[in-house]
């Protein structure tokens, strides 16, 4: 299968279980930004439940801005934010300190626009899953796909669809039970090298 999705921040596992099933990604890259989406929110489970994590982001004055020229702002600081809420949730989890060093170096360093970003930490989430991905950019944007399949519909945090993953074992889980479809951190962090076999099994959720 073909696909096309957006680059998302720290992609959920509906996301995931879309690329993991396709031969080739083709990333979304010349889209409009739109707000409460996950273009720049992420969802992890945290000691109060679901906690959401998001990038504070310049908006512009233009009634649309595309997707690659949104900026970051770093005047705030997120970063260190984001990883403290990080620490907090999966300090405890089987392998958060595996995979540390190579996602600490996204809360330190700077990237301006949002898109690099996801971009960036979506490389990084592929390495630590050792997922080899056949991936490609759109040029230009297409309101109707017809050669590939559109997972696009993804990105919307509102409209999101409720799958039904099966369960793994995750930090909090004797306080608030299983939370479905959190970012693949909460995989990661829980499940270490067996995250993408997890992946594979649950393939036939989105179809």
């Amino acid at each position: 299968m073909k696909i096309v999705i957006h680059p998302t921040y720290f992609p959920n596992l509906a996301h995931f279980l879309a690329i993991v099933n396709a031969y080739e990604v083709v990333l979304e890259m010349d889209d409009n930004f739109l707000k409460q989406t996950y273009r720049n929110r992420s969802y992890i489970y945290g000691a109060n439940g679901k906690l959401g994590l998001n990038i504070p982001v310049i908006h512009s004055q233009k009634n649309r801005q595309k997707y690659r020229d949104v900026k970051i702002y770093n005047e705030d600081n997120w970063q260190s934010l984001h990883w403290k809420s990080l620490l907090s949730a999966y300090r405890t989890s089987p392998f958060f300190e595996f995979y540390e060093d190579e996602l600490h170096p996204l809360f330190t360093e700077k990237t301006e626009f949002l898109l690099d970003f996801n971009l960036k930490s979506f490389e990084v989430i592929c390495d630590c899953l050792q997922l080899e991905l056949n991936t490609s950019k759109t040029k230009t944007y297409q309101k109707f796909i017809e050669d590939k399949t559109d997972f696009r519909h993804l990105v919307n945090a509102k409209k999101e669809v409720p799958y039904t993953f099966e369960t793994y074992t995750q930090v909090f889980n004797n306080k608030h039970g299983f939370i479905p479809n959190l970012s693949i951190l909460d995989l990661l962090f829980n499940e270490g090298p067996n995250a993408l076999n997890y992946l594979e099994s649950q393939i036939n959720i989105l179809q």
